[in-house]
């Protein structure tokens, strides 16, 4: 895979059996050795339903979409094909906030 995926980052992902190969945001904290082999992403959709827990944003590297919280992920290393282009501060708190609307843990 090369460089490791860090939050912010969106990544060309392979979602597995039930979902396709497609953009998704790293959302959460680095790894470490000691920890599970896996990264939190969000999916990128460009099939919009209008709900509270999808973020559109506008990303220059993407089609016109959205960011579908609620496909909130946690996936191995290996299913990160290649990084498409990193997010900027203003977008992941946009980001945040919708997480924190969904999973209110604070």
């Amino acid at each position: 895979m090369g460089a490791e995926p860090r939050r912010g980052e969106v990544w060309q992902v392979d979602l597995g059996i039930a979902g396709k190969v497609r953009p998704a945001l790293v959302v959460s904290a680095p790894i470490s050795e000691a920890d599970y082999a896996l990264i939190a992403v969000v999916p990128h959709t460009t099939q919009l339903h209008r709900t509270r827990y999808e973020v559109v944003l506008a990303v220059p590297a993407l089609k016109e979409g959205c960011f579908n919280l609620q496909g909130l992920a946690a996936l191995p290393p290996s299913r990160f094909l290649r990084r498409i282009c990193t997010l900027p501060e203003p977008q992941m708190a946009e980001i945040a906030a919708g997480l924190r609307r969904w999973l209110p843990v604070e």
